[in-house]
């Protein structure tokens, strides 16, 4: 792999893992960027982001920790949910029309960037009582669209919290921790149908692992309004970028 192509993946990578450790969104970036700017196939690129989500999510999930921004007693239920369902979102992968998959990313981040755009009402000490049904239910959603994606937990989980009263910041502590689970089980099955780059993974792991624990310190400390808009903003040109280049493609 070339020294160039190395430090733009890198760059990707940094890029990213500062969004989710801050606020939950950027795994969706990562895929179609590396796909759509550097031309990596698209099984390829979600196979290595699942992998690199197990070296910050774990990060992530230390700082937010040691903040005491988890709700242990909600993490199990996400996980046995989304365990299972994130194996079977990368035996999808396996089996999708790569055209089509591509068309599937591009339009999950148009939409994401559509859904960040909307002004958060919730507040922050918000401490809702969600049942363990409900949690499980949820975790296997989050589990397969991650998985299916390469978008890792955050991007799907935050939104969704938020809408049952979680406060921003639980939200996203939660789903540091529901990444870990998913990028397991995703790149458990992904190794067994032979779609990881192995050179690949190891570069995005570092370099998300460095930006997640920047984004996660800078969650603490710093207001996320005006950062939230403009990742709603890079999403929607992302997208649309992407659902512009299926459709030549398509047309061609």
């Amino acid at each position: 792999m070339p020294i160039a192509e190395l430090i733009s993946i890198g760059v990707l990578g940094t890029t990213s893992g500062v969004l989710i450790g801050c606020i939950g969104i950027g795994g969706v970036i990562l895929v179609p960027a590396l796909v759509f700017l550097l031309g990596i196939p698209i099984e390829a690129a979600i196979a290595a982001a699942m992998i690199a989500y197990i070296w910050s999510g774990l990060v992530a999930v230390i700082v937010f920790a040691r903040n005491k921004s988890i709700r242990w007693n909600m993490v199990t239920w996400l996980c046995i949910g989304a365990t299972p369902a994130a194996a079977a979102g990368a035996w999808a992968v396996s089996i999708f029309n790569p055209l089509l998959l591509a068309g599937c990313v591009g339009a999950f981040t148009l939409l994401s960037g559509i859904n960040s755009l909307r002004k958060q009402k919730r507040p922050e000490d918000a401490n809702a009582s969600i049942s363990n049904r409900t949690l499980l239910s949820v975790g296997t959603v989050t589990g397969f669209l991650s998985s299916l994606t390469g978008s890792g937990g955050p991007l799907v989980l935050v939104p969704v919290l938020i809408s049952l009263d979680v406060g921003v910041l639980t939200a996203v502590g939660l789903s540091q921790a529901i990444q870990l689970p998913i990028a397991m089980a995703a790149t458990a099955a992904n190794l067994h149908y032979g779609n990881v780059d192995l050179t690949l993974g190891a570069v995005l792991a570092v370099s998300l692992s460095v930006g997640s624990l920047f984004g996660a310190k800078l969650a603490h400390v710093a207001p996320r309004e005006i950062l939230r808009q403009i990742v709603s903003a890079l999403l929607i040109l992302v997208g649309l970028f992407a659902l512009a280049n299926v459709a030549l493609r398509l047309v061609g």
